[in-house]
């Protein structure tokens, strides 16, 4: 019997299973100053404004009352901050102008929705409303003082009113850059004039809407103030011209930097509310006003 030339290879141990590869983690990227150069030049810019601000002032021989050290401001900042009647002021012009805020906000919101969706309201009340919103609002500030007096609501009115009109103007604009195409594709399907509102005309809206807000808060502390300015007896106002009186001008200088920092706070709130409700349109170029 023949026996088989062929040579027996041993046996392989089985192949493990080959496992499915795990997905590359993205390389995280270096903090690079060069993609944002804000972040260094706006700490930049301000360091050298204020070195310039208080040795230029030292070598020109300005005198404090007309222009006063940013170190003067800083001390009286810090004294003021640590006085409980400066929080009491502080708070008073802070509930101002939240208060005026939201009710011309909201009424600016009802007022142009209703105004944008009905033309015969748009064409009876824009000429009125045009008109009214050529009048200086500041000019408007001694009357609500008579017809309200000298507390809280007149502050509050004077708020509400600076601030209304931003807000309404970028409310009727909004809802009416809606894309017509998609309206119109809704209509055919047989979708409501709420439903376009809200899955069209709305969304569309929130950049304008959002651009109202930035400007309108800023518009009412401004309002607050001026209100404080002509009749008040507490208020960031009312201290602004009370430093004045005393000549306390580095101490008038605290004040604004206060107010300052008021607004810009407003400002970045109002912004991350916009990147959290209306991300898609965070790059949207829009006029606020």
């Amino acid at each position: 019997m023949a026996t088989s030339n062929l040579v027996r290879e041993p046996a392989q141990p089985p192949a493990p299973s080959a496992r499915p590869a795990r997905p590359a983690r993205p390389a995280r990227r270096k903090f690079d100053l060069r993609e944002k150069p804000q972040l260094w030049l706006v700490p930049t810019v301000f360091v050298v404004v204020v070195l310039a601000w208080e040795y230029g002032v030292q070598l020109i021989g300005v005198d404090e009352y007309v222009l006063p050290l940013p170190s003067s401001v800083v001390e009286s900042l810090w004294q003021q901050l640590g006085d409980d009647q400066f929080w009491g002021h502080f708070w008073v012009t802070t509930q101002e102008a939240l208060l005026g805020f939201v009710i011309g906000v909201g009424a600016a919101l009802l007022l142009g929705t209703f105004i944008s969706q009905i033309k015969i309201v748009e064409a009876t009340l824009m000429p009125y409303i045009v008109a009214f919103q050529t009048v200086p609002k500041v000019a408007l500030a001694p009357l609500f003082v008579v017809w309200f007096g000298f507390g809280l609501t007149s502050k509050v009115v004077m708020a509400a009113v600076i601030s209304f009109f931003p807000m309404l103007v970028n409310v009727i604009e909004g809802l009416r850059a809606a894309d017509a195409d998609k309206i119109q594709m809704l209509t055919v399907f047989g979708a409501s004039k709420t439903q376009i509102f809200r899955m069209v005309r709305l969304p569309s809206a929130l950049p304008f809407i959002f651009a109202g807000l930035d400007i309108g808060i800023v518009f009412a502390i401004l309002g607050a103030v001026v209100g404080e300015f002509i009749g008040a007896k507490e208020g960031l106002g009312y201290l602004l011209l009370q430093t004045n009186y005393n000549f306390d001008i580095a101490g008038m200088f605290a004040v604004l930097v206060v107010l300052s920092v008021m607004g810009l706070v407003a400002h970045f709130v109002i912004r991350l509310l916009q990147k959290r409700l209306a991300f898609w349109a965070e790059d949207t170029k829009v006029i606020g006003a």
